[in-house]
């Protein structure tokens, strides 16, 4: 999958690790619905962090299209209200059939 940090680049990475970015997107939601500014902050660069350690970065001749697109880093406490509603960024992974 495709994630691009936007005002940054885009990164590779696995299917497999869908489901902790999910997680992370679901903490920054709690964070910004329980107004806990300090926690988003945390959070969010928690997720960031993730992105950038387990991700490839495409080089700046690749251009794919992105499965999710996260905000810059230094989104603020009022603009993540707008982005980080209900269910996130991020979707749940498909369920695994079995």
């Amino acid at each position: 999958m495709i994630v691009r940090i936007f005002s940054e680049t885009q990164y590779r990475l696995d299917e497999s690790h869908h489901a902790k970015l999910d997680e992370l997107d679901d903490v920054i939601v709690a964070a910004v619905d329980a107004d806990d500014e300090d926690k988003f902050h945390e959070s969010f660069e928690e997720l960031l962090d993730y992105v950038r350690k387990n991700g490839a970065a495409l080089g700046d001749d690749e251009l794919e299209a992105s499965d999710f697109i996260l905000p810059p880093a230094d989104l603020s406490f009022a603009e993540a209200a707008e982005e980080f509603t209900g269910e996130g960024l991020i979707p749940d992974p498909p369920a695994a059939t079995a």
